[in-house]
């Protein structure tokens, strides 16, 4: 007898080759992560990267090998247990047509559940990275609003569509290996979508308690903005992977022995049987625990008269929910015996006598075994407890009645919602606009006359383009108000509140033959400089003044040398910086401009990773897809990587927990050496890079000389602020608008050093339950903002987005009776006003003014209301910024029986004045247009001002000239070409203001004086 051939292993090169290409990728990963690990080293975060690698890592891996092993053992049992017998086939034939839509309909759900997993965690894994996310993220399972939002997935992607068929196909074909890639798919899915969520992890296991309770279930919140939602995401998983093994082993069930190509199925074994009535069993228990869980959802209904649980969610959702998690908890229990007592069929029914006939469904229902009874009353509670009976109890029950049943609900919505948004916090007192205004009263409030913004960041944008641009590749993206102190002449310090505006580098306005990979990543690595102007200047032909101007930063006067601590003003870290950057090589970076010449520099921060060695510049080449770094001859041991030089790209790498303000502000102040100690860790940054002299370049270039050749001295004052927030989507009964959080504060403040990048997380408000949390997981990332330097703390300002969505809510929830909110009758909303002719809300501006019954000015940031129907004004608020009093808010009421005009109204009545209006018109010729500014309402005292500029803007060239400012105060407006001038005019006195500065400005030649020398007054490129 002949030996038997060798055995072939077809698969064992494939083994190999995947094995292979599974080393090749845990190689890369771990490449990346040991990028990622030295980043963090070097901007002192370390301990941060292992918590978040730790996390992730154990948040990853158990359920991708939990759901792996639980699916695919699943799949392997299905594959062992034998079929039914052919003894037993004919009794238990299933036909082709209805074998065939059974199993279509379940290759259809498993790809339906692969498409919605997918799309959860392609969400999750791009994350918002500002305060206000636009996009809506999918709900977990189970949820009606999935199927909707799935909907319009396919709608907009219809080869989702045909993607879906084809796996639907494919799955009728090849049960058995599909559906354990699919098992693959949906773990990783599962693995992704939970790593993703370790910020909600780790907060889930170390919450801090808000010392409240809701109204309902009597929780304290905590339990609802920690616990919840793991709960829920756990829900989401277990849920998820029984119903795609159940469905995948009952599809390899009825796909067996080729039951498509016999032309029907034989029916299930008792060993199968047993299998199904395991996983449903499994299936039900969970279910039944979601709709415990979904009872406590009812907190955050929306359909009632208010945001949360109403009266017909009280007396119909609980109870149901109740009802339905019993009855599956029953249901998984009858499937879990019928799995023990083996799985057996029982016999049919005989039909009683009043059910012969012709009954149908109603036979076949009684014929049917309890277990399906049982799934038939769970299907037909939850239609008629979830959707026709909340449909009817609304419409017989509670809208005839609607305010008296919906009271107490209301009563919760407002108490909570107040709270999530710190509304509660908010003082209330009157404002009666009625008084007169002296001269008297004017030089009392002369710093906040002297301060009044006739600049806002568009025009000033649009000037500081033509004027102070310098260069393409250089600009200013944002202007942000701020206040500093100025010397005055009496030797005292005055403050004036001004616009700052970074001279930032942006490479992708580089010409395009210019881009190269040296300049790119060698040469243009830094912006240079900012400018600062006073918010209520002009010069005579209208343009911004600055106090600091220039390529070269020059201050306008001794005074303002003397109180801005300009320095060197290099910014290698800002909001344009997208690009990586080598410093301390054998090629010059660019400086700055002068002249027709360019002064180029090295860079001696703290900043950078080191590139020294071989391997590290081979991380950092597969780390950042730039092999060239590996081959360049212009690196020296010296050489440094500076990466993720985005500050809020930054700051959001680090704390991915927060959300940021979508407006981060230059400060201009001198600290020092402090940022060194901000972290985790002892220090930021290695040693500093060796001074680097003339003489060391010049075998490079021959023809560099000391006059474009800048050494650093290190010093550096610009230092980034950006407001970050801890917020929610859980917190009970809180109306969350049109936002996608219902809970914010404004936890910490964190500042970015522009020349070390550096980063310091300051906790601005140390009671909010959520930033208390962290600060036990990360104990040394966080200070107090006492902590602060106090050149730095002079500078932080209320944000205006965390403003915004608090007054937006105030519009509403400022209404504190039930029956007043019931009907609306005190709406409030936005003013408008015209600017640049077209009508536009009227937002929250900064102004240095002081406020009812104080005696000194402040900065305060302010917003208008007007009631929903009307225009107008019926209130303001203001939050406080400076001090001890740095967020303290109050709302000061109008009298509801005086008229006092809102921003529409005065509009209006300017639009309507002869003067004015025929100003307007001549200059709406021959090439030009006048642009009203936004109109500010500016308290004084007990009166109210209203202050509008006028620009002239050319339409070739847009270079905003400032050529008119206009008043009005009670009946009386006036135009002048100067603030002193239309002061003058509406108050009939010659007013000249007490700062020891200078007078206010002079415009088109108007007397008074200028508060920047005659060369600077028309700005023109150094």
């Amino acid at each position: 007898m002949s030996a038997p051939p060798p055995k072939h292993h077809p698969f064992r090169p494939w083994g190999w080759a995947g094995l292979a290409l599974g080393g090749l990728a845990l190689l890369d990963t771990l490449v990346n992560l040991g990028a990622e690990a030295m980043w963090f080293e070097e901007v002192n975060y370390l301990a941060v990267f292992w918590l978040q690698l730790r996390t992730q890592l154990g948040l990853g891996v158990m359920p991708l090998v939990l759901t792996l092993g639980f699916t695919w053992g699943n799949l392997m049992l299905a594959d062992r247990h034998p079929s039914l017998a052919v003894s037993a086939k004919a009794a238990y034939r299933l036909g082709l047509r209805r074998l065939l839509m059974l199993t279509g309909m379940l290759s259809l759900l498993l790809g339906i559940q692969l498409l919605y997993q997918g799309q959860i965690a392609a969400n999750f894994w791009h994350q918002s990275t500002s305060l206000y996310d636009s996009s809506t993220p999918l709900p977990l399972w189970p949820k009606l609003r999935s199927f909707t939002l799935l909907v319009q997935l396919l709608q907009t992607q219809p080869w989702l569509i045909v993607a879906l068929g084809i796996s639907t196909v494919a799955l009728l074909f090849y049960p058995r290996p599909l559906s354990r890639l699919a098992a693959l798919l949906m773990s990783l899915g599962f693995g992704l979508i939970l790593a993703q969520q370790w910020p909600m992890v780790l907060l889930a296991l170390q919450p801090v308690s808000f010392n409240q309770a809701d109204p309902i279930f009597h929780q304290d919140l905590s339990f609802y903005i920690f616990r919840l939602p793991l709960l829920r995401l756990l829900e989401f998983w277990l849920i998820g992977s029984l119903f795609f093994t159940l469905v995948s082993v009952y599809l390899v069930y009825l796909l067996r022995d080729n039951s498509l190509s016999q032309g029907g199925f034989s029916g299930f074994s008792p060993a199968q049987r047993r299998h199904l009535y395991s996983l449903a069993a499994l299936l039900f228990v969970i279910t039944g625990w979601s709709h415990w869980l979904a009872r406590y959802e009812v907190l955050y209904a929306r359909g009632g008269v208010v945001y949360g649980a109403g009266y017909t969610d009280i007396q119909l959702f609980l109870p149901v929910h109740t009802l339905l998690a019993l009855l599956t908890l029953l249901l998984g229990l009858g499937f879990l015996s019928r799995a023990l007592v083996g799985g057996r069929s029982r016999p049919r029914r005989s039909l009683p006598p009043g059910l012969s006939g012709g009954w149908g469904w109603g036979a076949e229902l009684w014929r049917s075994s309890f277990l399906i009874k049982g799934i038939c009353a769970y299907l037909g509670l939850f239609f008629l407890g979830l959707v026709v009976a909340p449909a009817l109890v609304q419409r017989v029950v509670v809208q005839p009645n609607e305010l008296q049943r919906e009271r107490p609900y209301i009563g919760y919505s407002i108490q909570l919602t107040r709270s999530a948004f710190d509304l509660e916090a908010i003082d209330s007192e009157p404002f009666d606009p009625s008084g007169e205004l002296t001269l008297k009263d004017l030089q009392n409030n002369h710093q906040t006359l002297e301060n009044i913004r006739l600049w806002d960041p568009r025009p000033l944008l649009d000037s500081n383009r033509q004027l102070q641009q310098i260069r393409p590749y250089y600009e200013f993206k944002d202007a942000d108000f701020d206040r500093y102190g100025i010397v005055n002449s009496q030797g005292g310090v005055d403050r004036r509140q001004v616009m700052v505006s970074a001279r930032e580098l942006n490479y992708d306005r580089v010409p395009t033959m210019a881009k190269t990979w040296v300049n790119e990543h060698l040469v243009y690595t830094h912006g240079y400089g900012f400018t600062m102007s006073p918010v209520n200047t002009a010069g005579a032909d209208g343009l911004p003044t600055y106090f600091v101007r220039g390529i070269d930063n020059r201050p306008s006067s001794e005074a303002v040398r003397q109180s801005i601590p300009i320095g060197q003003p290099r910014l290698y870290f800002g909001e344009l910086t997208s690009t990586h950057v080598m410093t301390n090589t054998q090629v010059l970076e660019l400086d700055y401009p002068s002249g027709n010449e360019n002064v180029y520099t090295t860079y001696l921060g703290r900043g950078g990773i080191n590139l020294g060695s071989f391997w590290r510049r081979l991380v950092f080449a597969r780390h950042l897809l730039d092999w060239r770094m590996l081959f360049t001859e212009d690196f020296t041991p010296q050489t440094r990587l500076l990466m993720r030089r985005n500050i809020v790209d930054r700051v959001r790498t680090i704390a991915p927990f927060l959300r940021f303000d979508s407006n981060p502000y230059l400060v201009v102040a001198d600290l020092g050496e402090v940022s060194q100690q901000w972290g985790t860790g002892p220090h930021q940054g290695r040693r500093l890079p060796p001074q680097a002299g003339l003489d060391s370049f010049r075998d490079r270039d021959s023809n560099l000389t000391p006059a474009n050749f800048s050494g650093q001295s290190g010093q550096n004052a610009l230092y980034w602020v950006i407001d970050a927030y801890t917020v929610s989507s859980r917190y009970p009964y809180s109306d969350p608008g049109e936002r996608d959080f219902n809970y914010i504060r404004n936890s910490v403040k964190v500042v970015v050093d522009a020349y070390n990048g550096a980063i310091g997380f300051f906790v601005a408000d140390a009671q909010d339950p959520i930033i208390q949390s962290w600060q036990k997981r990360l104990p040394r990332m966080f200070y107090s903002l006492e902590h602060m330097p106090q050149p730095l703390r002079d500078h932080i300002r209320y944000p205006q987005d965390l403003f915004t969505a608090q007054a937006d809510a105030l519009m509403t929830y400022h209404m504190t009776d039930p029956q007043v909110f019931y009907n609306r009758e005190d709406q409030w909303r936005a003013p408008k006003e015209i600017y640049a002719s077209q009508a536009r809300p009227v937002e929250p501006y900064y102004l240095i003014m002081k406020l009812p019954q104080e005696s000194t000015e402040e900065f305060v940031l302010l917003r208008l209301f007007t009631p929903a129907q009307r225009n107008n004004l019926i209130a303001w608020l203001a939050a406080r910024s400076d001090g001890d009093r740095y967020g303290l808010r109050l709302l000061y009421h109008f009298p509801k029986q005086q008229l006092v005009f809102g921003p529409e109204q005065i509009e209006a009545r300017i639009n309507q004045d002869p003067e004015i209006s025929q100003r307007i018109s001549l200059w709406d010729t021959h090439g030009s247009k006048a642009q009203q500014g936004n109109l500010l309402a500016i308290p004084i005292g007990r009166s109210l001002i209203y202050v509008e500029p006028l620009y002239l803007v050319a339409e070739q060239n847009q270079l905003p000239a400032m050529t008119r400012v206009i008043m009005v105060y009670k009946n009386r407006i006036t135009m002048a070409p100067s603030l002193s001038a239309v002061i003058s005019a509406i108050f009939g006195q010659d007013y000249q203001p007490n700062s020891g500065l200078a007078p206010l400005e002079t415009l088109s030649g108007q007397q008074g004086g200028e508060v920047l020398p005659d060369s600077l007054a028309a700005p023109t490129p150094p």
